[in-house]
């Protein structure tokens, strides 16, 4: 009995130490795993190109659009969905179930960055382009990214339609259609995206060249030249009837019934919407876009409103980069 009292005692303290190791063994395990668990970083983004880089260029793949069914259906639904929405309501950001083409229950939905009246006479940011992304049916398009500065005379849009993916330059102070179309397809990606292994993604820069005319310019990055090309020039007036811009995810999405959820939440699953480098020119000068000058449409939108429960909206920073993807 003498002995088995301190061997006992010595099993009882090997026991200890053997279960505090496995303790630490398993917060450490847990430390190192902790990682895995946590967001993706957001994918490294070429750096913007210099917004007083040389404007000397066309674009040389801009074309009139011809009046095709498909991009006249997908013009129509971009048309008739923003007619449908007040100046009121799209500050407050409202869920908005519309029929602009006479489909049943086409969502009109948004996610962005909206610069505020009197910011600005000039907009620019990099938009990621995914050529892979189909669109199978003609009344859902995404339209993202997308940006318009405060009462500037285009919009320049990353169109996905069932007619194919394209760069549009909106003219909303003449035919309120699209003006100029360019394909997204080699020869736009060697030209417009910086290749090299960086992700594919276009820089885009609206400014007034004239106020009292209310003149503008829209100009796309040239990676091969380091030159600003122009994409399309319009003066008058902005027939938006809203006063601030946007730089902005948006959708016109139903629901496929074989998934019940939109038609792109499926089809574009692997597609990174991605805006950076998002920069007013004020005074002459360029800064990035901030909470002061820029504020969300909402800071915690809901992916069910956008018909897509995956999708999350990262706020990269404030308020210049925003991404969207599932």
């Amino acid at each position: 009995m003498t002995r088995s009292r301190p061997l006992a005692r010595s099993r009882s303290a090997l026991t200890a130490c053997a279960l505090a190791a496995s303790a630490l063994a398993a917060v450490t395990a847990l430390a190192f795993a902790a990682p895995a668990a946590t967001a993706q970083p957001p994918v490294p983004r070429p750096a913007p190109p210099s917004p007083t880089a040389p404007h000397t260029g066309v674009v040389a793949e801009a074309r009139t659009p011809a009046r095709t069914p498909g991009r006249e259906r997908a013009a129509r639904t971009f048309r008739e969905g923003r007619r449908a929405t007040s100046g009121q309501a799209w500050t407050h950001h409202p869920r908005l179930p519309a029929s602009p083409t006479g489909a049943a229950d086409v969502t009109h939905n948004w996610w962005g960055v909206f610069p505020q009246p009197g910011t600005h006479d000039g907009i620019m940011a990099t938009h990621t382009v995914d050529p892979s992304y189909t669109v199978t049916d003609a009344d859902n398009v995404t339209y993202a990214p997308t940006t318009k500065a405060q009462n500037s005379c285009m919009e320049v849009v990353t169109a996905y339609t069932s007619t194919g993916n394209e760069i549009w330059a909106w003219d909303w102070c003449g035919t309120v259609g699209p003006a100029k179309t360019v394909p997204i397809d080699s020869d736009f990606l060697r030209t417009y995206t910086p290749g090299q292994g960086q992700p594919a993604a276009y820089s885009v820069q609206m400014v007034r060249d004239d106020a009292t005319a209310n003149r503008w310019s829209a100009y796309l990055y040239n990676y091969r030249t380091a030159a600003w090309d122009l994409l399309f020039r319009q003066s008058g007036t902005d027939q938006s009837g809203l006063d601030h811009g946007w730089d902005m995810f948006e959708i016109y999405a139903s629901v496929n019934p074989a998934t019940s959820e939109g038609y792109y939440c499926t089809e574009a699953r692997n597609t990174v919407f991605d805006s950076s480098a998002v920069q007013l020119r004020a005074g002459g000068s360029w800064k990035p876009a901030s909470p002061g000058d820029s504020p969300w449409t909402e800071t915690d939108p809901d992916p069910n409103a956008f018909l897509c429960p995956p999708l999350k909206f990262v706020q990269v920073s404030a308020d210049d980069h925003w991404t969207v993807h599932q």
